[in-house]
């Protein structure tokens, strides 16, 4: 094969996520408290940087609430942190939260940012939201110990960044890192040590050890300084590090997921193969792996690609084990190098992945008889030629009863007729998980099916938090194709990982049953002048394998990141605009899946990180 990526095999997605609905926003409200009523509070008082606070009762469904908080700053300087209290009468509550810590005591709710969203730019928002009970409105708003409606109490300047740290005594296990002391008009009174992008220690001094760590596995720090009055400065400068030693089959840490995409025509023009998982370290970091893809035809699940699945011939050079294919023997290809990796790495579980973008248009007819659907693909997943692989099914169908690259309209019954068989024929036993859409706008794709009914067979959804903005829109706005949160600007509402993920919740899914979606590839425009989001463009940025899309390991030196933007790095060189995911930005995703109790991550897909296994590293890093 010649080509990298074949159209029928082609899993993005390359039209956007649309739609025709426009949100409904109800109960918008601003809470405004006078200054004079103000009180003491042990919170930490404004800092010298002017914001507001509004509140939006987003929805209601009877026995419950969306609310959510905006903070926006209003002053010239940028806001390091934030912290909004308000009243809810007895009987009304929040009751789950995302994008804030949310605690209370008694009628007194307490809202504050996380590691990765505290900083605000002058004129930017940020916004947290919830699930509330009771049918009370908030009241005595206050942000950072001021009025949420813009006014302030005495405080004083937020300390300066840090210097850079640096490194030094690496050992498989510790690493000591050194900074030069931040400035503030009061006094600096402690240090916030983050490691990929979540707080691991405060310290008083401008040293710390960091311990317990895994040998030859890469990490990155940076420092915050907090001031008498708890004010957080703006984050130093980052260093990487990778820890000494290390070594094939070490187990992941942590209880969360750690998945990625294999993929079958990644053999050809990519030149990737199943020993790339151990050469570049990603083997003893990850714990499941999805086989992309099997097709779905004539209501059956079908083989995807026999020659790369089962029968090319691999040397000795080229196989796991280092032991060379011959002519005769019962299983070669993917299926036989997959065998030999997970002999070696016994910890990793593998699920064929059935449907993509392309071959999706086969699930319609496949659910009319849902028991037979589930035969067949228990039947192919199960062959006795290659049992032994496969600890499940994953289902990819994009999209149930919506658009994909085709329409389907089966009804939002669909998706959970289809589990609910796969389910009672595969047993509790195997793994049965299903890749979903990330649309979280009004009416959107999510609304269209019943994914929270469908959730209490699948074992986890992939959701595919990605995609969401890309060169398919060919004169732009250029957007990142994977904001973690909504921002002024943003061409859609509803189209970031946030949102999605609280619209699963909100329908019932479990979080533990949530996987973030990460991509492996930037999304690109040409023709741009702008290096902010939000630029015009004349068409999609060359790219290695199709216009629009490349690699991470190629655009983290042919065009390194200039900037972030919702959790997500851009880069503008010359005219071309890129936005994708780094290290860092990988570590900032992961503390939120963590604080959101989402189950782990999954990314799309290996080929795309770099020798090192540089992304596989920091969602790995990012969920221990």
């Amino acid at each position: 094969m010649s080509t990298d990526t074949p159209p029928r095999r082609s899993r993005f997605r390359w039209i956007p996520l649309r739609s025709g609905r426009s949100k409904v926003i109800a109960g918008l409200t601003a809470l405004a408290v006078p200054f004079a009523a103000m009180v003491g509070l042990a919170t930490p008082a404004a800092a010298a940087t002017s914001a507001t606070a509004t509140y939006t009762k987003k929805s209601d469904w009877g026995s419950g609430f969306e609310g959510q908080w905006t903070v926006k700053n209003t002053g010239t300087t940028a806001l390091s942190s934030w912290t909004i209290e308000w009243d809810y009468p007895a009987g009304t509550r929040v009751n789950s939260a995302w994008d804030a810590t949310v605690t209370s005591s008694g009628n007194r709710w307490t809202a504050k940012n996380l590691g990765w969203n505290g900083t605000v730019a002058p004129g930017a928002s940020v916004s947290f939201g919830f699930n509330g009970s009771g049918p009370g409105a908030p009241s005595g708003c206050k942000l950072n110990g001021a009025s949420c409606d813009g006014s302030t109490v005495p405080g004083d300047n937020p300390p300066s960044a840090p210097g850079t740290p640096t490194t030094s005594d690496v050992t498989n296990t510790s690493v000591k890192l050194s900074w030069s002391a931040a400035t503030d008009d009061k006094g600096v009174k402690n240090y916030d040590v983050l490691r990929n992008g979540a707080k691991i220690a405060t310290v008083t001094g401008t040293t710390y050890t960091n311990t317990g760590l895994t040998a030859g596995t890469d990490y990155t720090y940076a420092v915050q300084a907090r001031d008498t009055i708890d004010q957080l400065g703006p984050v130093s400068g980052s260093v990487s590090v990778r820890t000494t030693g290390g070594g094939g089959g070490e187990q992941p840490g942590g209880d969360k997921i750690n998945l990625g995409y294999f993929t079958n025509w990644g053999v050809y023009g990519r030149n990737y193969h199943v020993k790339n998982l151990v050469t570049s370290g990603s083997a003893a970091k990850i714990t499941h792996i999805n086989y992309a893809f099997g097709n779905v035809q004539n209501g059956k699940c079908t083989i995807g690609d026999s020659y790369a699945d089962y029968d090319k011939a691999y040397t000795a050079d080229q196989s796991v084990d280092g032991v060379a294919d011959t002519w005769d023997q019962p299983l070669r290809g993917n299926f036989n190098q997959l065998r030999k990796l997970k002999a070696k790495y016994p910890h990793i579980k593998i699920l064929w992945s059935f449907g993509g973008w392309t071959w999706s248009g086969g699930f319609p007819q496949a659910v009319q008889n849902p028991a037979a659907f589930a035969q067949s693909c228990y039947d192919l997943v199960e062959d006795p030629r290659w049992a032994d692989v496969f600890d499940g099914i994953d289902l990819d169908w994009e999209y149930p009863n919506a658009c994909g690259l085709t329409c389907d309209t089966s009804g939002p019954a669909a998706i959970k007729v289809m589990a609910d068989a796969m389910r009672a024929k595969f047993g509790p036993n195997n793994l049965v998980t299903a890749a979903i859409t990330a649309d979280g706008s009004t009416g959107g794709k999510i609304d269209a099916a019943d994914y929270g009914g469908a959730s209490q067979s699948f074992d986890w959804y992939n959701v595919m938090t990605y995609d969401f903005f890309g060169s398919w829109a060919t004169k732009g706005p250029t957007a990142p194709h994977s904001p973690l949160t909504s921002y002024t600007g943003i061409p859609q509402q509803g189209f970031n990982s946030a949102d999605a993920i609280a619209k699963l919740k909100a329908k019932g899914v479990p979080a533990k049953k949530l996987l973030l979606g990460i991509g492996f590839y930037g999304r690109g425009w040409t023709g741009v002048t702008q290096a902010a989001p939000g630029g015009t463009a004349t068409g999609a940025a060359p790219g290695t394998y199709e216009a629009g899309i490349e690699d991470y390991k190629v655009l983290k030196s042919t065009c390194p990141a200039t900037g972030t933007i919702a959790g997500t790095a851009y880069a503008h060189c010359g005219t071309n605009w890129w936005s994708y995911d780094t290290p860092a930005t990988i570590g900032s995703k992961m503390a939120w899946a963590k604080s959101q109790g989402l189950g782990g991550a999954f990314s799309w897909e290996f080929s795309g990180d770099t020798t090192n296994g540089e992304l596989v590293s920091a969602i790995s890093n990012g969920l221990k």
